[in-house]
């Protein structure tokens, strides 16, 4: 089984700065994409960021220029740096995983979720 371990959350004050870390453990072929994903409270789960094994990136529109992601294959570890931090960043923030099992086939795995709370 693949687990993902999500950590860094908190609470900040506006403008502050976060930074959040998920490992995945487990019997991991390889990983292709990894990403964040958000849900504030009465709203749908939303892209934040992915990156691919091979460095490729996407952001949502709303975090471009103020969020980085990152991942270290060698430590199956992705993460986001989230700077200049609003209250409308509150939001519970899950990691996400396409793991490859050696046959060549897929499974998503998702971690627990992080509370990050931007609030003076």
């Amino acid at each position: 089984q693949v687990q993902l371990v999500e950590s860094g959350g908190g609470l900040v004050q506006p403008g502050g700065s976060l930074r959040l870390s998920c490992a995945a453990s487990g019997r991991i072929f390889s990983i292709n994409t990894m990403g964040w994903y958000r849900q504030a409270p009465g709203k749908q789960r939303e892209l934040v960021a992915t990156i691919t094994s091979g460095g490729s990136i996407n952001y949502a529109d709303s975090v471009k220029g103020r969020f980085t992601i990152s991942r270290d294959n060698a430590k199956n570890t992705v993460y986001l740096q989230m700077n200049s931090l609003s209250p409308e960043d509150t939001a519970a923030y899950y990691c996400n995983a396409r793991i490859r099992w050696s046959d060549a086939s897929t499974e998503v795995f998702w971690g627990q979720g992080t509370q990050v709370t931007v609030s003076s």
